[in-house]
């Protein structure tokens, strides 16, 4: 993630609108991901930088907790099988060793490990990124769409540089620069 953080990045926005606007989101609470209204979906430069490759990855599960002191934490699991750019010859060179190694390394797994609230309207999210393998650190600002007692909706954008991940594979130059990824993670909360 390029230095895994970016300015326009928004995780842990909802951490903070929540704690300070909604009664319901006030910890310790315990939530879980709503896999129907979650999505992860990426944009990568090919052909040396003249396509925009998008692709999503469908299948995400997760949960996270608002702990007594209003921060919070969680997990993401995301599975590399669910990738999907529209082109079947794409997305198996994709899951193969070249890239997410997904026989190996079935998820893409983001832990955080904190989400601390800051100015009343966005959070610092710190943490970790696992794929293919390889775990790199993360710092990124998140912001919230919906907070509620029903539901916590957090969109995150980030700027990934695959090859932090080992993720070389390269022919004729033709895959240029960083992926964009946006997480969209919506949390309801867990049954008691």
């Amino acid at each position: 993630m390029r230095g895994v953080s970016s300015p326009p990045d928004q995780i842990g926005r909802a951490m903070t609108t929540a704690n300070s606007t909604s009664p319901g989101l006030t910890g310790p609470s315990s939530w879980v991901l709503d896999r129907a209204a979650s999505s992860a979906t990426f944009r990568h430069k090919q052909m040396w930088g003249l396509v925009t490759v998008r692709g999503t990855l469908g299948e995400l599960a997760g949960s996270g907790e608002v702990l007594a002191d209003g921060s919070g934490r969680g997990r993401l699991e995301i599975d590399v099988a669910s990738l999907n750019t529209k082109n079947k010859q794409r997305d198996d060179h994709l899951r193969s060793a070249d890239f997410f190694n997904a026989a190996e390394h079935p998820k893409v797994i983001i832990d955080i490990t904190s989400a601390t609230p800051q100015n009343g309207d966005s959070a610092q999210v710190t943490g970790t990124l696992t794929a293919a393998g390889k775990t790199r650190p993360i710092a990124v600002t998140a912001t919230v769409s919906e907070a509620t007692e029903q539901a916590v909706t957090l969109t995150a954008e980030a700027v990934i540089d695959r090859a932090d991940f080992g993720m070389t594979w390269n022919r004729l130059g033709m895959v240029t620069g960083p992926a964009d990824v946006t997480v969209v993670a919506r949390f309801v909360p867990a049954a008691s």
